[in-house]
C-alpha cells in the first residue's frame, strides 16, 4: 500500500484533523449579527452585538492578550431586553449605544431613554445612563448579567473548553464588585467588574439595581474592568467616560498622528479612505519594548490577529513607509529580536528565520499550541530583508542597518541553508509541527495552492512568490553591502545568485499554454502547479518578470476571469476550485491588489495600475471608507455593489495600508539619492492629490500631483 504523502491539506499524514483542533472554525459574526461593533486598543478588544450585548456562548467578549476576560455582558430592564435606536463607534477605542424599552411589565414602550458609553483604555469602561419620560414615578429593575470563561482566543474561534470547575468567585458583599479568578498550572487570570454605584444585590454573577425614577429623573452607573499589563499594550486613553467620548480627554493617539503624513484630494472618497486608514493603523498599533527602546508596530487585524505577526506586519510596514518610518523601524527591530536561533520541530523554528506569529494565551503558555512564537512562514524572512532595504532607502539610516547586520546575515543563511530544503536553489516549505500550517506562503489556507484541475499538491512546495521575494531580497541586500554594510565581495556574490535565480525561475515556472503565465508553484515532485493566481502580481512587484513577458502577465491579471471589477481575484474563474467566497480561491484581497498595483507601475503599466487603485477606492466608499481584509470575487457588473468576504477581519492592517500603497503607485514617488522624486499618473477621477508631512531622510516633504505633472518640495521644520 502506497504511503500517504504530505499535502497542505494534510501536512502530517496519520494525524487526524480532530487532533489539530483546526476544524469547526466559527464565522464572524454568527450570534452577534451583521451590525456587530468592536472597540479596541492594541491587543485588547471588546466585541458585542449592535445593542452592546455579549451573549454567552458567542464569539463576543472582552479579550486581552489572547484571553477572554468577559464572555457574557447582558443588560436587561424589568426582565426584558432593550431596543436599539442607534449605535456607532466614536473612535476605535470608544462607542455609544442609544436604546429604549419595548413594552414590559410596568413599563409602556419608549418610557426610558438609555445610553451606554464605553471605551477600552486603562481597562474596559462602561457608563449606563437612564432617564425616565414617564409622567409619574416608575420602578425599574436594572440587571447586568456577567460571565467570564477565560477562554483562549484560539478556542473562541472554534470550541471552548469548560473551565467552570477551575473558576472561583469572590464577589463583594456590598455589591461594588464581581471578581472571577482562574488558575490552571502556571497560568492564571482574573476578571474584576467594579461598580462605582454599588448594586442593591448580587444574584449569582448578576449585578441588580432597584430604582425608582421620577419624571425626567436621570440615573447612571460607571463600570470598570481593570486590565493587566503585558506585551503590546499601548499607552491608553484615560479619563471620565463622557470626556473620552467627546474628545476632551488626553489622547496619546493624537500625539502619535501629529508626525504622520496628511493627504488631501479633490476626490472626497479618497481623502476619507486615507483618513480611515490612518485611524485604523493607529487602532492596530502594538507597543513593545526592545532592549530598553519603546517601539510601535501594527498588529494584523481584529478580532483574531491582534498580535505580533511576521508577513502581515512586514507588508503593512512596507505599504505605510510613505506616511513615515516609525512602524517600519519598529517592525524591523521587534522581529529581529525574535529571530529564530535553533531548530524546533514543534514551532517550525530555524536559525535566522523570521517568525510567523506570537501569542500569549493559555494554550500557548502551557505548550499546547506552538505560538510562543511560531515560525511557520516561508516568506517573512525575505520580506524582512526587503523592508530593511526599503527603510534605508527612505531614511538613509545607516546606524540602524548596521545594528541589524548580524540579523540580515542570519536571514540570508536561512534562505540558503534552511529555506532551500533540497538544494535546488528554490525556497520551499513543509511543516514539521503537528500544529503547523500546511501552506506557509501568504495563501496559507489548506487549499490556497492548488492545481488547475483542483488537486492539492504534495509538499514541500516552492511557490512563485517566495522566489520573487528571494530574488528581490538578494538584490536589495547587495545594495546594502555595497553601502552601509561595506562588503562589496558579498554584494557581487548576491547579485550573481539573484541573476541565476532569475534565469532558472523563468525557465521552470513559465507555462506557455493558455496565453502564457507563471505557475503558482512547484510541488514536491517539481511539477508545475498550473493554476492562474494573483501571485503573478507579486512577481511584477519583485522584478523577476522579464520585460518581454510582462504583457502576457498583465493580460492575465486584468482579464475578466481574474479581474472582478473590484480587483484581481486570488484564483482565476477558469480553475476548478474557483469560489467567489473561497478564502484564497477567488476572493479579492486589497493588500494583494496593492502589491499588484505597485508591480504594474514598476513595469510601466500605469493605466492598469490605476484601474486597480480606482476600484479599491470605490470599494472602500461602500464600506464606510474602510477596506475589509477581503472582498468576495463576484463580478461587479452583475452584482453592482461590492460584497465582503463573510469572515473578513475589519479593521485589518494590510487592508488599512493598501490606500497608502495605491497613492505611492499613482504618484510614482520614490526615494533617490537623498531626496524624493515623483513620476505621477493620477487618474482624472481623483483630480489633484497633495500630501504634506511626508517624512524621508529626517525631513518633511510636500508632494503635489495632478494627471502626469507634479512637484516635490521640502517643508520647513
Amino acid at each position: 500500500m502506497a504511503a500517504v504523502r504530505a499535502t497542505p491539506a494534510n501536512p502530517i499524514p496519520g494525524l487526524s484533523v480532530a487532533d489539530t483542533d483546526s476544524a469547526d472554525q466559527r464565522a464572524i459574526p454568527p450570534e452577534l449579527g451583521p451590525n456587530s461593533l468592536a472597540v479596541l486598543s492594541g491587543p485588547t478588544f471588546l466585541y458585542s452585538n449592535a445593542c452592546g450585548e455579549v451573549p454567552t456562548g458567542s464569539i463576543g467578549g472582552l479579550v486581552h492578550l489572547d484571553t477572554r476576560l468577559i464572555s457574557g455582558w447582558s443588560l436587561t430592564v424589568n426582565g426584558g431586553e432593550l431596543l436599539l435606536l442607534r449605535a456607532e463607534t466614536i473612535d476605535h477605542y470608544s462607542a455609544q449605544y442609544v436604546l429604549t424599552n419595548p413594552e414590559l411589565p410596568g413599563l409602556p414602550p419608549n418610557t426610558l431613554g438609555l445610553r451606554r458609553l464605553r471605551y477600552v483604555g486603562d481597562g474596559f469602561h462602561e457608563r449606563v445612563e437612564l432617564v425616565s419620560f414617564r409622567l409619574e414615578p416608575v420602578r425599574v429593575k436594572l440587571r447586568l448579567a456577567v460571565a467570564a470563561d477565560f477562554a483562549d482566543l484560539f478556542e473562541v474561534k472554534s470550541r471552548v473548553r469548560d473551565r467552570s470547575a477551575e473558576i472561583t468567585r469572590h464577589h463583594a458583599a456590598d455589591g461594588s464588585e464581581l471578581c472571577f479568578s482562574y488558575q490552571r498550572g502556571d497560568f492564571s487570570a482574573q476578571t474584576r467588574v467594579c461598580s462605582a454605584t454599588p448594586a442593591d444585590r448580587i444574584e449569582g454573577d448578576d449585578l441588580i439595581w432597584e430604582l425608582e425614577l421620577g419624571p425626567r429623573e436621570e440615573w447612571k452607573v460607571d463600570l470598570h474592568v481593570p486590565l493587566p499589563p503585558g506585551m503590546g499594550v499601548v499607552e491608553p486613553v484615560r479619563g471620565d467616560i463622557a470626556d473620552v467620548i467627546h474628545g476632551r480627554a488626553d489622547d496619546p493617539l493624537r500625539r502619535w498622528l501629529e508626525d504622520r503624513a496628511v493627504l488631501r484630494s479633490d476626490n472626497a472618497a479618497l481623502e476619507r479612505t486615507m483618513r480611515q486608514s490612518r485611524n485604523d493603523l493607529a487602532a492596530l498599533r502594538l507597543d513593545l519594548e526592545v532592549k530598553g527602546q519603546r517601539i510601535l508596530l501594527p498588529g494584523a487585524g481584529l478580532p483574531w490577529f491582534l498580535a505580533v505577526f511576521g508577513r502581515d506586519t512586514l507588508i503593512t510596514a512596507y505599504q505605510t513607509l510613505v506616511a513615515g518610518p516609525a512602524l517600519a523601524k519598529g517592525t524591523l527591530l521587534a522581529l529581529a529580536r525574535l529571530q529564530g536561533e535553533t531548530c524546533d520541530d514543534f514551532t517550525d523554528e530555524e536559525p535566522g528565520k523570521i517568525l510567523h506569529e506570537v501569542r500569549s494565551g493559555e494554550l500557548t503558555r502551557s505548550g499546547e499550541k506552538p505560538f510562543g512564537p511560531y515560525y511557520g512562514s516561508a516568506d517573512a524572512t525575505q520580506l524582512w530583508l526587503i523592508l530593511l532595504s526599503e527603510y534605508w532607502r527612505w531614511t538613509g539610516d545607516d546606524e540602524t542597518v548596521r545594528h541589524l547586520r548580524d540579523n540580515a546575515l542570519a536571514a540570508l543563511r536561512w534562505i540558503d541553508d534552511y529555506g532551500d530544503r533540497d538544494g535546488d536553489g528554490y525556497v520551499e516549505y513543509g511543516t514539521r509541527s503537528p500544529e503547523g500550517l500546511g501552506n506557509q506562503c501568504w495563501r496559507d489556507s489548506p487549499d490556497g495552492v492548488c492545481f488547475a484541475d483542483g488537486r492539492i499538491p504534495v509538499l514541500p512546495l516552492a511557490t512563485c512568490d517566495l522566489q520573487g521575494y528571494t530574488y528581490d531580497a538578494k538584490l536589495r541586500l547587495a545594495e546594502l553591502f555595497d553601502g552601509p554594510l561595506d562588503n562589496p565581495t558579498l554584494a557581487r556574490r548576491l547579485r550573481d545568485e539573484a541573476n541565476t535565480l532569475y534565469e532558472r525561475f523563468n525557465h521552470d515556472f513559465w507555462i506557455e499554454e493558455r496565453g502564457g503565465y507563471y505557475a503558482v508553484g512547484l510541488d514536491g515532485d517539481k511539477n508545475r502547479v498550473d493554476s492562474k493566481t494573483s501571485n503573478m502580481g507579486h512577481l511584477l512587484w519583485s522584478g523577476i518578470v522579464p520585460p518581454e513577458r510582462a504583457d502576457a502577465v498583465v493580460r492575465q491579471l486584468m482579464s475578466p476571469d481574474m479581474f472582478s471589477g473590484w480587483g484581481i481575484r486570488t484564483l482565476s474563474r477558469e480553475e476548478r476550485l474557483y469560489n467567489a467566497l473561497g478564502y484564497h480561491l477567488g476572493t479579492v484581497w486589497p493588500h494583494d491588489n496593492s502589491i499588484a498595483a505597485l508591480g504594474l507601475a514598476r513595469y510601466g503599466y500605469r493605466a492598469e495600475s490605476n484601474r486597480i487603485s480606482l476600484a479599491m477606492i470605490e470599494a472602500a466608499d461602500q464600506f464606510g471608507y474602510r477596506l475589509p481584509e477581503a472582498l468576495s470575487g463576484f463580478d461587479r457588473e452583475r452584482l453592482l455593489f461590492a460584497v465582503p468576504f463573510p469572515t473578513a477581519c475589519s479593521p485589518q492592517a494590510w487592508a488599512a495600508g493598501t490606500p497608502l500603497a495605491l497613492i505611492r503607485a499613482m504618484l510614482g514617488v520614490n526615494p533617490v539619492n537623498g531626496r524624493l522624486v515623483l513620476d505621477p499618473d493620477v487618474p482624472e477621477e481623483l483630480g489633484r492629490i497633495t500630501a504634506e508631512r511626508v517624512r524621508a531622510f529626517g525631513q518633511h516633504w510636500e508632494l503635489e500631483a495632478v494627471g502626469r505633472s507634479g512637484h516635490v518640495r521640502l517643508q520647513p521644520s
